[in-house]
C-alpha cells in the first residue's frame, strides 16, 4: 500500500491522474478511512512531493514550529515564534491566510506597513539562520500535493476526514525540517471541531503520524467559546500581540503562549520541563528580549518597525487612527460577573463589518474589529462598557442587537478556567 500511495501522490503532482481518478481516491478515503501506517506515507509522500526545508546540523534540533486549527483572536503565533526565537530556537513558521470566522496569521501580519510574508525557500531558511524567526506564507515549491488534493476535496465534500486532515497540515509541517511541532486543536463553539472528542481524535491522529515520521510532536487540547484575549480583528490583533510581547498581555493568552513555548523549550532540550520553558518564555516578554526579535523579523521582511517605537506610532501605524474609522460601545443591560462571551456572534460581527472574507478572493479591512473590555470572570456594573467597535459603516441595528445577546452574566461571583483542557503526546 505505501508505494501505492507514493505512486498516487507522484501522479497527483505531475498531472497523470485525472481529476476524476483523484477524487474518486480521497471519496474512499473520506469513506473507508487509513491506517495509522498508510496515512504516514501519505504524509511523508506529499512532504516528499517539492522542497523540504535542511538545516545545518548546528541547529537542526532547535527548528521547531507550532499548528493551531483556529479561533476567534488566536493571535498565540504572533507572540510565540518571537518569543521561541528569544529563548534561543528557530521558527520557519509558515502560515495561512483567514476564511469565515477564524482569521490568518498572514492577514494580521499584513496589518503591518511594508511587512511581506512572500519569501523563498531559501530566503526563509537563510532569515531563520540570521535572526531566528521567519513568519511567511506557503511557497510554490512546498508541498505541491496538498494544493490540488485540497482544491478537490474542497470541491468534493471531503474535507472533513481525519487522515486526510492530518496529512495536510502534518506534510506542511513536516516540509520545514521540524525537530519538534506543538499542536493547538481547539474545540467549542467557534472551533473548526465544535465537540472534544472530535478535536482529541484529530489531535491524536496528527501526534501519531508526526512522531512517526520523526518530528517530537505534542497537542494541547484548548478551549474556542470565548474569543481568546480582547482583540478580535486584523489591526487589533497585532496591536495586542505587541502589548504581549511588551509583557501586558492578557492572562489567558499569554498561558497559551507560555505553555506552547514551554512544552517546545522542553523538546528541543533548552529547558529540563515544561515549566521551566514556559518561564523562560515568560521572561522574554518581560525583559524585551522577544520584542526585539519580533522587531528584527519585521525589518527583514519589509515592514517598517518604527511603528514600534510607541503606541502612538503603533496605532498610526496600524491605521487605528484613521479618521474614517468610527467606534461604538456596547454598555452592561445590568450589573454581574461576566459568565460567557459567545466567540461566535463577535466573530460573525467582525466578518460583517469586513474585518474576514466569506469567499478566498474578497478584501478585507485590517482596521475593524473589537475591543473587549471584559472577559469571563470580570465584574461589570450597569451602563459600563464591555465591548468597543470598530468600524467603517454604521452598525446595523439588527447586528448590535444580536452583540447585546454574545455576553451573559450572573449574579454570582464567576472563576475564570485555564483554556488548556488536555494535553496528548
Amino acid at each position: 500500500m505505501s508505494k501505492a500511495i507514493h505512486d498516487l501522490v507522484r501522479g497527483v503532482v505531475d498531472g497523470s491522474l485525472s481529476d476524476d481518478e483523484v477524487i474518486h481516491w480521497l471519496r474512499a478515503v473520506f469513506e473507508g478511512g487509513l491506517s495509522e501506517g498508510d496515512t504516514i506515507a501519505l504524509t511523508e509522500a506529499m512532504r516528499d512531493s517539492g522542497e523540504v526545508l535542511e538545516w545545518g546540523s548546528e541547529i537542526a534540533n532547535l527548528v521547531v514550529d507550532k499548528h493551531s486549527t483556529g479561533g476567534v483572536g488566536d493571535k498565540v503565533s504572533i507572540v510565540l515564534a518571537p518569543a521561541l526565537a528569544a529563548c534561543g530556537l528557530r521558527v520557519p513558521m509558515i502560515s495561512g491566510r483567514g476564511l469565515g470566522h477564524t482569521g490568518g496569521t498572514l492577514d494580521k501580519l499584513g496589518s503591518i506597513p511594508g511587512l511581506s510574508v512572500e519569501r523563498s525557500a531559501d530566503e526563509i531558511r537563510q532569515q531563520v539562520e540570521r535572526l531566528g524567526v521567519a513568519m511567511v506564507g506557503q511557497t510554490d515549491a512546498l508541498v505541491p500535493a496538498d494544493r490540488r488534493m485540497y482544491a478537490l476535496r474542497d470541491v468534493t465534500g471531503t474535507l472533513a476526514s481525519i487522515p486526510l486532515i492530518t496529512s495536510s497540515i502534518v506534510s506542511k509541517k513536516a516540509a520545514e525540517g521540524l525537530s519538534a511541532l506543538i499542536l493547538d486543536v481547539k474545540f467549542g463553539r467557534a472551533a473548526f471541531m465544535v465537540e472534544r472528542a472530535d478535536a482529541a481524535e484529530l489531535a491524536r491522529s496528527m501526534v501519531d503520524v508526526a512522531n512517526g515520521m520523526g518530528v517530537s510532536t505534542k497537542a494541547v487540547l484548548t478551549t474556542m467559546d470565548q474569543p481568546l484575549g480582547c482583540a478580535v480583528g486584523n489591526s487589533l490583533e497585532v496591536l495586542e500581540s505587541v502589548e504581549t510581547l511588551c509583557g501586558n498581555g492578557p492572562e489567558d493568552l499569554e498561558e497559551l503562549v507560555c505553555v506552547q513555548g514551554g512544552l517546545l523549550l522542553e523538546a528541543a532540550g533548552l529547558a529540563d520541563g515544561m515549566q521551566t520553558g514556559a518561564l523562560m518564555i515568560h521572561d522574554s516578554l518581560q525583559d524585551g528580549s522577544a520584542l526585539e526579535c519580533f522587531r528584527k523579523m519585521v525589518e527583514a521582511q519589509g515592514g517598517d518597525a518604527s511603528i514600534l517605537e510607541s503606541d502612538a506610532s503603533l496605532m498610526r501605524g496600524l491605521g487605528l487612527m484613521d479618521p474614517d474609522l468610527l467606534t461604538t460601545e456596547l454598555c452592561a443591560g445590568a450589573d454581574g460577573w461576566v459568565e460567557d462571551i459567545d466567540a461566535m456572534v463577535i466573530a460573525e460581527a467582525c466578518l460583517g463589518m469586513g474585518a474576514g472574507r466569506k469567499e478566498l478572493g474578497d478584501e478585507i479591512d485590517r482596521a475593524v474589529g473589537a475591543i473587549l473590555e471584559v472577559q469571563v470572570g470580570d465584574r461589570l456594573e450597569e451602563g459600563e462598557p464591555w465591548v468597543v467597535l470598530y468600524h467603517r459603516d454604521e452598525v446595523a441595528p439588527q447586528t448590535l442587537e444580536v452583540l447585546l445577546g454574545a455576553i451573559t452574566l450572573s449574579d454570582e461571583e464567576v472563576k475564570p478556567v485555564s483554556r488548556i483542557a488536555e494535553m496528548i503526546e
